[in-house]
């Protein structure tokens, strides 16, 4: 499978494209930003984008969600209890000073347990709200490979101060749902370096509280 990560816009959030070698089909995670250097990726990797995934509603994590749809005719989802983020990105991003476009509505919506398959790659839809009510993370089984958004951080969590926000629930997502997979799963988070499943069972302090 090919995978790049590409860091986006001033939050710094890592933006994903995953491919298929055999069937060229391939799946971008959270858009964020720098929409011409996801397209570049993208052309330069030779890939048909089929999905357009992201992992919860922040304008950091969708804030192109607008321009690689458009671009690649690709199917955009997103878990219906984050559909209200969409369309409040712009408004957003101004606290920050910056600017993004709100997002169009999705083509339909992420579910827990939702398979979704690119070639021979397939992408397992984990939800573990939390930091948002509709946030997810994608577990690629075949590759021993999470996904996490910002639910989970090497050796950190993902802040819950915001609306929509717990942190009880963001712990029990993750025990519920993260915790489980094997110790070899490679965590990649929506910012920061990856991780492992294993050493953030171990070493993770808000997982040993």
């Amino acid at each position: 499978m090919l995978m790049e990560t590409i860091v986006v816009g001033p939050l710094g959030v890592n933006s994903f494209i995953l491919g298929d070698k055999q069937s060229n089909e391939g799946v971008v995670v959270d858009p964020g930003a720098d929409g011409e250097l996801i397209l570049a990726a993208v052309a330069r990797f030779g890939l048909k984008i089929k999905y357009v995934i992201n992992t919860h509603g922040h304008f950091d994590h969708i804030g192109c969600n607008k321009q690689i749809k458009e671009q690649t005719g690709a199917e955009l989802l997103i878990h219906e209890k984050d559909l209200w983020l969409l369309s409040e990105a712009a408004r957003s991003a101004r606290q920050f000073g910056l600017k993004v476009d709100d997002s169009p509505l999705p083509d339909r919506y992420l579910t827990d347990g939702l398979r979704l398959d690119f070639g021979k790659r397939s992408i397992e839809v984990l939800h573990t709200p939390g930091h948002t009510p509709g946030g997810c993370s994608l577990y690629l089984r075949d590759e021993q490979l999470v996904i996490t958004g910002d639910t989970l951080f090497a050796d950190s969590v993902g802040r819950t101060d915001l609306p929509g926000g717990s942190h009880e629930q963001l712990i029990a997502s993750i025990k519920a749902k993260l915790m489980p997979l094997a110790d070899e799963t490679v965590v990649w988070p929506g910012h920061g370096p990856s991780s492992s499943i294993g050493r953030e069972r171990r070493y993770n302090p808000y997982l040993n509280e």
